[in-house]
């Protein structure tokens, strides 16, 4: 049979399977997910740029993830809660805004990662190298890492779709709730061959050089406190470090998880349900266990909550 090139500038997103009646109950909960997501980044970034106290490298550096959560967040979830409450037949979304979706959404994982690897870079100096933490982590460094995170995201992410938007497109159905990179080049009848390659090298890359990061900088933490008789080191750097890795570990969980069940189309909806809670558990657990962790955030926190207090008693006296 001849395949027949559309090239379609219209496509349809499957979106989520739900019943008519859980239909408004999974609307609220990515609603009110979607708001706890950006009142708390925001509040965190917000924080960390008015107090000065918090512009230290740790900081400035963490503060790329609350950034990235919310712009991952703000192209996928927005535009879910609009798919919901329409029949399928009506879930349909131009080609370039797919591509846009597909691109924002790689950019938010690949981020995540590299975030992640600047920010283990920076607990490796303050705990091993603690004499001369300030003379490495200056300004201009934080500056350098930081760009290199996303500079280095950006170039991944555009090749990888710049092989799929080369592709002819032969179907017009996105089998998930937003678009990516591996629903787009399955819309083309020509060999993917160099997007699947391309892609395999992209992952193994990427969660080779992140896992390798994580294992060579704990890995050095741990026989620098296991060595060290200092119970302040041990304990700072297991505050910090538990944090990271726990952050590390979730979202590295939900990631491969989504991967694999890309492989496996008798799980769908399973892996539907995986690639949205990829964006949305990271983006709500990042404030908060970083915000409780930190003294300095919490006791920016209670000065804002004191004051406040002090506007609201002043206002009614």
């Amino acid at each position: 049979m001849e395949n027949i090139t559309f090239n379609s500038f219209v496509l349809q997103l499957e979106g989520l399977k739900v019943t008519e009646t859980s239909r408004y109950y999974v609307f609220l909960f990515f609603f009110f997910s979607y708001l706890f997501i950006m009142m708390t980044n925001v509040g965190i970034v917000v924080m960390v740029f008015m107090d000065r106290n918090l512009h230290q490298p740790m900081y400035l550096l963490f503060c790329n993830l609350p950034v990235n959560d919310m712009m991952g967040n703000s192209i996928m979830i927005p535009r879910l809660l609009w798919d919901i409450l329409k029949p399928p037949s009506e879930r349909l979304i131009s080609y370039y805004e797919c591509v846009v979706q597909a691109f924002t959404s790689h950019m938010f994982g690949t981020t995540s990662h590299t975030v992640l690897m600047i920010m283990a870079f920076d607990r490796y100096v303050a705990i091993c190298n603690p004499l001369r933490y300030a003379d490495i982590m200056t300004n201009r460094k934080v500056v350098t890492l930081t760009v290199s995170a996303w500079g280095v995201a950006f170039v991944l992410v555009a090749v990888l779709l710049g092989l799929t938007i080369r592709l002819n497109r032969c179907r017009t159905l996105i089998e998930n709730p937003f678009c990516d990179n591996a629903s787009l080049f399955k819309l083309s009848c020509e060999s993917v061959v160099i997007n699947n390659i391309y892609g395999l090298t992209f992952t193994v890359v990427l969660l080779t050089s992140s896992i390798g990061c994580m294992v060579l900088t704990y890995t050095s933490i741990s026989v620098v406190c296991l060595t060290s008789k200092n119970k302040s080191l041990n304990s700072k750097a297991l505050k910090t470090c538990s944090t990271h890795l726990f952050i590390y570990m979730v979202m590295i969980s939900c990631g491969l998880l989504f991967i694999v069940l890309h492989r496996f189309p008798q799980y769908s909806d399973q892996r539907k349900l995986v690639a949205i809670l990829f964006h949305i558990i990271p983006g709500s657990l990042n404030p908060i266990i970083y915000g409780l962790q930190s003294k300095e955030i919490l006791s920016f926190q209670f000065i804002i909550c004191y004051c406040k207090e002090l506007l609201i008693y002043s206002y009614v006296k």
